[in-house]
C-alpha cells in the first residue's frame, strides 16, 4: 500500500507528473507551434532557393542574438511572478509584468542601434556574398519589428507563471497560423501580391507576432486578469519590483546573450565553408530546432513550479517537480532518437528544392550525416533545461550563467579552432561539437546535487503562507 501511495503521490501530488503536465503540455504546443512556423518559413524559402534559406538562419539568429539580454531579462519576470504567486502576495504580480514591459520599451532602440553591427558581422565571418543579398534585408526587417517580440514575451510571463498555460498555447496557434499564411501569400506573390522572397518571409514573421502579441494583451487586460491581479492599475513604476527583476533577472540576460552569440557565431563558423555546408548545417540545425524548442516548454514549467513552491516554502514538493520533469523530458528524447537515427535522409531531404538542384544533391549526404548525429546529444539538451529550469525557478541565477556561458562558449571556440584554425572537413569539426554538448547537461546537474538552491532568497516574505491547490 505504501507502494501504491508513493506513485499516486509521485504522479498526482502536488509537483507530481500530473501537475507538471498541466503546465507544461500548453507550453509543449505553444513551443511546438513557434517551431513549425520557423520551420515552414525554411521549408518555403528552399523552394525559392539554398541561398534564401540559409540566409533566413544566418540572418534570424543574428536578429534574435541582439535581443536576446533582454529576453533573457525580462524572462526572468516568469520566476519572480510564479513566487510572489506561491507566497500569496496577488498584488506584486502586475508589476512584475509591467517593469518588464517597460525594460523592453527602453530596449528597443538600444536593438536598433545594434543593426550596423549585424550586418559588419556577416563580413567578419566570411558570409557568401550570395547570401548576404539576402541575409541583410532579413536581418533588417526583424530587427524593426523587434518591440513585439520582447512584449510579447514579457506579458506571456505573467501567464506561464501563475501556471495558466493554455493562454500562451492559444496565442502561439493564432501566430503560427497568421505568419504561415501570410508567408505563403508574400513569399510566393499569391493574391495579387508581388513575390518579395526573403523579404516576406521576414513581414510575415512580425504579422504573426504582433497576431500572438493582440492575443496575449486582449486575455492580460481582459475583465477577469483586471479584477483578479489589477492589471490595468499595476501598469506603473515600482523600483523595489525592478530592482529584483534586474537583481535576478540580468545574470539570465548576459547568459541568454552570450549563449547566441556563441552559438551564432558556430553557425556562421560553418557557414563560412561555404553554400553547400550552409545548406547542411541549415537542415541540421532545423530538425535540432525540432527537438529542442519544445523542451523549452518544460523548461519554463519547471522555472514556474519550482518557483511556486520555493515561494512557499515547499523545496520538497519543488524538487519532486523536477524529478518529474527529467521522467517526462526522458520520454520524449528517447522518442527524438529513435527517429533520427533511423530517417536521417529522410529528414534531410524534406529541404530539396522544387526541380533538380545540384547544390543540394552534394549538400544531401552531409545534411543526413550531420541529422543523425543531433540524436546523440538530444538527451544531454533535456537533462539540461530540466535542471537549469529548476536552478533559475529556486534563484539561482548567477551560478546558472557561469555553467551555461562557459559550457556554450567552448563549443564555439573548439568549432573555431577545428574549423578557421586547423581547417578539418566538417565531418570532423560537427562530430566533436556534438560531443561537447554533454558537458551542459552535466554541468547543470551537478549544481542542482549541491542543494545550494535551497537556501536562496528571492522575493521579501510576508506571513508564511501554505501552497496553492490548484492551477486557476
Amino acid at each position: 500500500m505504501k507502494g501504491i501511495t508513493r506513485l499516486r503521490n509521485r504522479l498526482r501530488g502536488p509537483g507530481g507528473v500530473i501537475e507538471l503536465l498541466g503546465v507544461a503540455v500548453p507550453l509543449f504546443v505553444s513551443n511546438a507551434c513557434e517551431t513549425v512556423m520557423l520551420f515552414t518559413d525554411r521549408l518555403f524559402l528552399a523552394r525559392v532557393g539554398p541561398a534564401q534559406v540559409s540566409a533566413s538562419m544566418g540572418g534570424g539568429l543574428t536578429a534574435f542574438m541582439f535581443m536576446t539580454f533582454f529576453l533573457g531579462l525580462t524572462g526572468y519576470a516568469n520566476a519572480l511572478v510564479a513566487q510572489y504567486y506561491g507566497a500569496g502576495r496577488r498584488e506584486r504580480v502586475a508589476r512584475v509584468v509591467a517593469q518588464a514591459l517597460w525594460i523592453s520599451l527602453a530596449a528597443y532602440p538600444i536593438i536598433l542601434c545594434c543593426i550596423p553591427l549585424g550586418r559588419r558581422l556577416f563580413d567578419v565571418m566570411g558570409v557568401a556574398s550570395a547570401q548576404q543579398i539576402y541575409q541583410r534585408p532579413y536581418f533588417t526587417i526583424l530587427m524593426c519589428g523587434s518591440l513585439l517580440g520582447l512584449l510579447r514575451h514579457s506579458v506571456s510571463a505573467h501567464f506561464s507563471g501563475i501556471g495558466r498555460t493554455r493562454t500562451i498555447m492559444a496565442a502561439a496557434a493564432v501566430m503560427m497560423a497568421v505568419n504561415i499564411g501570410a508567408n505563403y501569400v508574400l513569399i510566393f506573390g499569391k493574391l495579387g501580391l508581388p513575390a518579395l522572397g526573403i523579404r516576406g518571409a521576414a513581414f510575415g514573421t512580425l504579422l504573426g507576432s504582433f497576431a500572438g502579441l493582440l492575443t496575449l494583451g486582449g486575455v492580460y487586460f481582459g475583465r477577469r486578469n483586471r479584477r483578479a491581479y489589477g492589471t490595468v492599475a499595476g501598469l506603473r513604476w515600482d523600483g523595489p519590483v525592478l530592482r529584483r527583476l534586474l537583481r535576478f533577472g540580468y545574470p539570465a540576460g548576459v547568459e541568454f546573450c552570450l549563449n547566441m552569440v556563441a552559438f551564432n557565431l558556430l553557425v556562421m563558423t560553418f557557414h563560412s565553408y561555404g553554400v553547400e555546408v550552409a545548406l547542411a548545417v541549415t537542415a541540421a540545425f532545423s530538425w535540432d530546432m525540432v527537438s529542442f524548442i519544445p523542451l523549452i516548454g518544460c523548461n519554463v514549467a519547471v522555472t514556474s513550479l519550482v518557483g511556486r513552491y520555493v515561494g512557499a516554502s515547499r523545496h520538497d514538493i519543488a524538487h519532486r517537480a523536477t524529478m518529474s520533469a527529467l521522467g517526462a523530458v526522458g520520454l520524449y528524447a528517447a522518442v527524438i532518437v529513435v527517429v533520427f537515427s533511423l530517417f536521417p535522409q529522410a529528414l534531410a531531404g524534406v529541404f530539396r528544392p522544387s526541380g533538380d538542384d545540384a547544390v543540394f544533391a552534394r549538400a544531401l549526404p552531409l545534411a543526413a550525416f550531420m541529422v543523425r548525429l543531433v540524436s546523440v546529444y538530444v538527451f544531454a539538451d533535456a537533462v539540461g533545461l530540466v535542471f537549469s529550469g529548476a536552478l533559475r525557478g529556486a534563484g539561482d541565477t548567477l551560478m546558472s550563467m557561469v555553467i551555461s556561458v562557459s559550457s556554450h562558449w567552448l563549443l564555439t571556440l573548439s568549432g573555431l579552432i577545428l574549423v578557421r584554425g586547423l581547417h578539418v572537413p566538417p565531418r570532423v569539426a560537427w562530430s566533436v561539437v556534438v560531443v561537447l554538448v554533454w558537458s551542459i547537461g552535466l554541468a547543470f546537474f551537478a549544481r542542482y546535487r549541491t542543494g545550494r538552491w535551497r537556501h536562496i532568497a528571492v522575493i521579501e516574505r510576508a506571513a508564511p503562507i501554505p501552497p496553492p491547490e490548484s492551477v486557476p
